[in-house]
């Protein structure tokens, strides 16, 4: 049993994704989803996480909440979910309207060396997120679906949204952003508004 493999390519993907990205908070989970935020276009509203494996929809969570005028966007793959699973169940709970988890999946274990993922092996995170109670679940596999759902990553309300992206796999060149985690929160706090001493 496994899913078809997507054939979008990964940084093409996410650079239409963000595009016109207006006011929009990314916080990006561990790895390629970092390289590829950052490929997109450096921001100091984004919040590389480096050593969070399957944190990011917790950050995420904690931002949405923090910041509900602001849209926030959690990219991240396929792997890093499924090691935080649980995440999907409490957003679900706390119900942020303006926050979207956006997952890259390849099928595939990425950052450890392509080895098949439980998505490769038929696990539907979008099923998942649906039976956990996200009110908004979408199947991205072609470039007409990133463009139509990209007015959806502004949305404040009638969150959370649950976004399955099905990428081809592959290793594209690292692009990497700041890796000094101070600098980047401070950055981000400034971004946010907030004064950094």
């Amino acid at each position: 049993m496994s899913q078809t493999i997507g054939s979008l390519d990964r940084r093409e993907t996410v650079k239409a994704l963000l595009a016109d990205r207006k006011d929009l908070l990314v916080v990006t989970g561990l790895g390629s989803p970092t390289y590829d935020v950052f490929a997109a276009g450096e921001h100091s509203g984004n919040f590389y996480l480096w050593g969070a494996m399957g944190g990011a929809t917790m950050v995420g969570l904690g931002l949405a909440l923090a910041q509900p005028g602001r849209p926030v966007v959690v990219l991240t793959g396929d792997g890093e979910q499924l090691m935080g699973l649980g995440s999907l169940l409490t957003v679900a709970v706390r119900k942020p309207g303006n926050l979207t988890v956006a997952v890259l999946d390849n099928g595939h274990f990425g950052e450890t060396g392509m080895q098949l993922s439980h998505t490769g092996r038929g696990v539907r995170m979008d099923v998942i997120a649906e039976g956990a109670g996200f009110p908004s679940v979408t199947d991205i596999s072609d470039m007409d679906g990133i463009s139509a759902y990209r007015p959806e990553l502004q949305g404040l309300g009638e969150g959370p949204r649950f976004v399955r992206i099905k990428i081809a796999p592959g290793n594209p060149e690292r692009a990497l952003p700041p890796r000094d985690g101070v600098f980047v929160k401070n950055r981000f706090r400034e971004h946010l508004g907030f004064p950094v001493k």
